[in-house]
């Protein structure tokens, strides 16, 4: 697409500096988010969501972000799961958007938390009923002896709320990553890129450039 074509050219001539970055890199996000959403990419809300176990193990998957504002970023899950059972042990987590077409990638660190029951059941009322009903379904990152027991466990589920609305289930819901580093990175030509990197020091954000 035309638009996607020239932010990313625009990206690699102009690059990355410190006053069109700003102070406040949540409004960066915000305006490099919605360049992404508008060039036409697949699933520009997708990232790749780090945790580690309690001994330090590292695994990674790719997440939606469905939500972020000044309290951090939100993707909701089934806390039955790995990263949860991760998250739980080992609160800290790691989150990268990655725009390719865009030479884009912001990452981000922080501490994390559960969103309250309000959110995610605000959240969860927002999801087509397929998707409700398979959160019900799933015993997400457990073992599954086939698909037809899945497939059972959805015609359950459907029969159990048929006709009514579906309740939030009581082991779903989201988790907000707290950031406490974010890293803007744009592509330049001769791999010379831009890497602005914002820190929170005493509940303000700090903005020193790195090395490509």
């Amino acid at each position: 697409m035309l638009l996607s074509l020239g932010q990313g050219v625009k990206g690699l001539t102009e690059g990355l500096s410190e006053e069109t970055a700003g102070p406040d890199p949540l409004r960066l996000f915000g305006e490099w988010f919605e360049q992404a959403k508008a060039s036409g990419i697949a699933l520009p809300e997708a990232m790749t969501l780090a945790t580690a176990s309690a001994d330090g193990a590292p695994s990674a998957r790719l997440v939606l972000l469905k939500g972020f504002d000044e309290r951090g970023f939100v993707f909701f899950t089934n806390y039955n799961s790995r990263k949860s059972a991760e998250l739980d042990a080992n609160p800290r987590a790691a989150l990268v958007c990655h725009w390719t077409v865009l030479q884009r990638q912001v990452r981000i660190e922080g501490t994390t938390a559960r969103t309250s029951s309000d959110e995610s059941d605000t959240y969860f009322h927002t999801r087509l009923r397929g998707s409700q009903i398979g959160a019900w379904a799933s015993s997400q990152s457990a073992t599954l002896t086939s698909v037809d027991e899945l497939q059972q466990r959805v015609r359950e589920h459907e029969k159990q709320f048929a006709d009514q609305p579906i309740p939030l289930p009581p082991f779903w819901g989201g988790f907000r990553i707290i950031p406490q580093r974010i890293e803007f990175w744009q592509g330049r030509t001769n791999r010379l890129h831009d890497r602005l990197c914002y820190e929170c020091v005493n509940n303000a954000w700090l903005c020193r450039r790195l090395y490509p």
